[in-house]
């Protein structure tokens, strides 16, 4: 069995993945506590990690199941299949969420000429400009060396 990626109607993520479950498939949607600060008072919340993406976990034979749930948009495919995810990755995303030590998660994609600053390793606080972005590759210029460093990216796990 293999997770699968659902794009789901926006603001829908909790309750497709609770329908989801009620049709005995496994599903994960991971959910990010935050404590929002009014004027006059705290509450805390709990928001989806990723916005309009649930998982589901199921034989490609039961693919179609999941379209009988009200808010499920489509499959998110990658080079013409069904993205899959690999066990590893979802275990990684649990951890995360589930490690004390961690503060803060937040999301963002890495964009051809975005601005960062190295933050670690010998090229430390120097600043680099993101050149390209490939599935395995990350192309950073660092004007002030006057280098262009490519980095191979390896699976996290």
């Amino acid at each position: 069995m293999n997770w699968y990626v659902l794009y789901v109607q926006y603001r829908k993520e909790k309750k497709v993945a609770e329908m989801l479950q009620k049709i005995h498939l496994e599903v994960y949607c991971p959910i990010l506590k935050e404590v929002k600060q009014w004027s006059d008072r705290k509450k805390t919340t709990e928001n989806p990690l990723f916005k309009s993406y649930v998982f589901v976990r199921l034989n490609e034979k039961e693919r179609d199941l999941v379209f009988s749930v009200p808010g499920v948009v489509r499959y998110l495919f990658w080079l013409g299949k069904p993205a899959i995810v690999r066990n590893e990755e979802i275990n990684t995303i649990k951890k995360w969420l589930q490690n004390d030590n961690v503060e803060a998660i937040t999301l963002s994609k890495l964009i051809p000429g975005d601005e960062m600053y190295i933050k670690n390793g010998i090229l430390k606080d120097h600043k680099a400009i993101i050149q390209e972005v490939g599935k395995k590759r990350l192309r950073l210029a660092i004007p002030g060396l006057g280098l262009v460093l490519n980095a191979k990216i390896k699976d996290v796990v």
